[in-house]
């Protein structure tokens, strides 16, 4: 078993998707262990792209929920890492 399993999960429109995907979140809350969430901003700017990392806790099963999840989302694009 990985002993990080880290989501990248890229959203292509934080405004649009926001709520739906703050409930996936919420609803997966106990399988995630670590969340940031990173999106350029400036004076003038505030993308409404972004990325956010995830942690995960609970090996393969809870990253294969969260996925399943998430993927429901539109504009989400998910990308796994295992260390």
């Amino acid at each position: 078993m990985a002993k990080f399993n880290i989501l990248g999960v890229y959203v292509d429109n934080r405004v649009k998707s926001s709520q739906m995907l703050q409930k996936a979140l919420t609803d997966c809350g106990c399988s995630i262990k670590l969340r940031i969430g990173l999106h350029e901003v400036d004076e003038k700017t505030c993308a409404v792209n972004g990325l956010i990392i995830l942690q995960v806790f609970g090996g393969a099963k809870a990253s294969d929920k969260i996925k399943r999840i998430l993927k429901k989302v539109p504009g989400v694009k998910i990308k796994e890492m295992l260390f």
